[in-house]
């Protein structure tokens, strides 16, 4: 009673205090709500940002693209990493371009867009569904007429999905429009470019002579390998002056982590294996009995591969079902077995088989009226007046449609999930007679279908296939999860990680200079959230433990380095360096052995101590040679063969493998006539492919800012 009478006199307090609590909470929610709409940005370019919702629409309106282009109706996680990519490589440089445009005044008119379209031969255009039946090129007229019918239509009294394929074809050609203006503006600025390099008749001349001037030559040398490599002293002095010189290749525009990781993938143990060999033995016992519904029955089992009522060729089969076919009669079982190349256990039922036509031309009608009551009636007025001798394409005109024959395959929808009204359709088509005429009924329309030639006959099946893959169970998993993390909590230092990881089972892997663009660590699915880890904790941490993959993998990160924006340091190229500086050392003390020689012949040469010598046919200064003696190209050899005296020996020259000297034996020119205009517009072409890098010099100067990992 005391308790409660002292809690009793404290309660205005703890009702401000409560009070105070909520608020907190509320306005953590609150925040939380509102932070979205401040600043998220994924990216910046010359100062301007992108929001994470605005690349988001960005992405999607790309997406739906991809899909009505490829006719998808979802992508992979793949496919969507690749457009995320390709969306924030056109926006920047689309970015970059019009910074461009806007100061040299730039534009590209509605004129010029429309130009664009009447000429029909823009790449883009040959994309579009607006294409020619007969000759597959863009029609413009075709294109006219869908705009002014899609501005016309009342799509509210269309079926869905007819009003949802004319929505998606509608935006497009709003996309292809879009990208046409943003292409046409980079063509402009890039001809610019283009034009201020131009050839004359001297660099054409010397392109020609460089081509077709040709040389053969003596060659002897010896290799940088004759000189064993810890003979060479090369001091932490040398390595300095090397890095100086060299300074700007090592400049790194963005920051990049070097990290340490342990992937872990959980499989099944032998008694998961042993569990679901035991159930497919089971379902095997069912399939034998003659199930009422194979495809619910199959889909019941779990099995990867489902079951589609329609006759198959063996392509669409699993490898390992085709290879054992043979081995059942029709109405027998086959199995259980396991099969390592995908790591399942399987049985199968051969339920039928048949020759049949893998090439079927058929034709239609589609019928559309206001309600289903209404579609019906005029489906069946149709197919009447065609069964009862009306022309099939003068009847499909009069409904606004073409009516014309087109071939079908397996191929064309073997692999494709075909369910519902898609397996009705299907299996008209393959089952109808030649000539035959069928009124097929579809959700809210109606098909008049005719096929009208059948050819190319295969053996086709019908298979009931359970494919049940050996997956780990909860309890697998599960241990698998608490000794990774107990490792994790005894061993949450980088010294540690590296000291214990093999000990314990773990590899520890190594991957150097992670980018945050990357879209995963280590080619694993699902590790953006490790991805954000890497790119917010410091040198020597150790993550936590996270569950990724298809969930079925666990992985650990440890940070061992930032590499941040700027020169990457000494220590990080000093490998590079040191080979390159090998090579020069050895090269200033063979040409100290041969300057000591005395040499001057090219027997001299050629009979030196780990000598090599080769004779090196064809060479001219447009393309560098290969010496097999030394098993490297070496473009020296054409720059002293463009310049060099018939029969004189040259002074040691310092190759990438090794040093040499050269003699030339015989010259001659390749059998060519000098054209002026031909050379010079084979440089023009060289020189726009040069111009065409003006977006890496860009990119370098706008301070591009890529955050998308933060969101994405």
């Amino acid at each position: 009673m005391a308790t409660l009478q002292n809690i009793r006199s404290k309660g205005p307090l703890l009702v401000i205090v409560i009070g105070l609590a909520l608020f907190a909470f509320i306005a953590g929610d609150a925040w939380k709500v509102l932070q979205p709409h401040q600043s998220q940005d994924v990216g910046e370019v010359n100062g301007e940002t992108i929001s994470a919702q605005d690349f988001q629409a960005l992405v999607e309106e790309y997406t739906e693209v991809v899909k009505f282009s490829s006719g998808l109706n979802a992508l992979s996680d793949e496919q969507t990493n690749q457009i995320k990519d390709e969306v924030w490589r056109a926006y920047v440089n689309n970015k970059l371009i019009e910074n461009e445009a806007e100061k040299l005044g730039l534009t590209v008119s509605k004129a010029e867009l429309q130009a664009i379209i009447d000429a029909g031969v823009h790449p883009m255009l040959q994309q579009t569904p607006f294409r020619n039946p007969q000759t597959g090129a863009f029609d413009k007229d075709m294109l006219k007429k869908f705009l002014v019918d899609y501005s016309k239509m009342n799509k509210a009294q269309m079926p869905a999905q007819y009003a949802e394929y004319y929505n998606s074809m509608y935006n497009f050609w709003a996309f292809v429009e879009k990208s046409l203006v943003q292409a046409r503006l980079q063509e402009k600025y890039q001809a610019l470019i283009t034009k201020s390099l131009f050839s004359n008749p001297v660099e054409a001349e010397d392109a020609f002579n460089a081509r077709v001037d040709q040389s053969d030559l003596l060659l002897a040398a010896v290799p940088y390998s004759s000189i064993v490599d810890s003979t060479i002293v090369i001091k932490e002095s040398d390595l300095k002056d090397a890095y100086d010189k060299k300074k700007e290749q090592f400049r790194q525009y963005v920051e990049t982590r070097n990290i340490k990781y342990i992937d872990v993938q959980v499989t099944a143990s032998p008694e998961d294996k042993a569990d679901i060999q035991k159930e497919v033995e089971e379902y095997t016992a069912q399939l034998a009995e003659n199930p009422s519904d194979y495809a619910n029955f199959v889909r019941s089992t779990g099995s990867t591969q489902q079951y589609v009522d329609l006759f198959y060729t063996d392509k669409a089969l699993p490898a390992d079902v085709v290879a054992r076919l043979d081995s059942v009669k029709v109405g027998g079982v086959y199995g259980p077995y396991y099969n390592a190349s995908d790591n399942t256990i399987n049985s199968f039922k051969k339920l039928a088989t048949a020759a049949m036509a893998d090439s079927i031309q058929y034709r239609q009608i589609q019928v559309v009226a206001e309600d289903a009551a209404k579609t019906k009636t005029l489906a069946d007025s149709i197919y009447t007046a065609i069964k009862g001798g009306a022309d099939f394409a003068e009847i499909a005109k009069k409904y606004g449609q073409a009516g014309e024959a087109t071939w079908i395959s397996s191929a064309n929808y073997e692999g494709a999930q075909v369910d519902g009204d898609n397996l009705k359709y299907i299996a008209a088509i393959t089952t109808l007679g030649q000539n035959e005429l069928t009124n097929l009924a579809l959700g809210q329309a109606n098909v008049i279908l005719q096929v009208m030639n059948k050819k190319a006959v295969k053996d086709k099946y019908k298979v009931a296939v359970i494919k049940r893959p050996v997956e780990f169970s909860k309890e697998t998993y599960s241990k698998a999860y608490n000794d990774f993390s107990q490792f994790i909590a005894t061993n949450n230092t980088l010294d540690k990680l590296t000291a214990n990881a093999e000990d314990a089972g773990y590899r520890l892997l190594d991957r150097a200079d992670l980018y945050s663009s990357e879209h995963n660590i280590g080619g694993v699915k699902g590790t953006k959230e490790a991805l954000k880890w890497a790119f917010a904790a410091k040198a020597g941490e150790v993550s936590g433990l996270y569950e990724c993959g298809e969930s079925d993998h666990m992985m650990v990160v440890a940070v061992t380095r930032i590499v941040p924006e700027g020169y990457r340091p000494l220590s990080m190229v000093q490998d590079q360096l040191r080979s390159e500086i090998l090579r020069d050392k050895k090269a200033e003390k063979i040409m100290a052995d041969m300057k000591a020689a005395g040499a001057t012949s090219f027997d001299h040469y050629k009979n030196m101590a780990n000598a090599v010598s080769d004779s090196v046919k064809h060479v001219t200064f447009a393309a560098p040679a290969y010496v097999p003696a030394l098993r490297s190209s070496e473009p020296l050899v054409g720059a002293y063969a463009s310049i060099a005296e018939l029969n004189k020996l040259s002074t040691p020259i310092k190759g990438n493998g090794g040093v040499f000297v050269l003699q030339p034996y015989a010259k001659d020119k390749l059998n060519e006539t000098y054209n002026q205009e031909t050379e010079e517009a084979t440089l023009e072409n060289m020189h726009a492919r040069m111009a065409s890098q003006f977006i890496n010099d860009l990119y370098l100067n706008a301070d591009v800012k890529d955050n998308r990992y933060l969101y994405f």
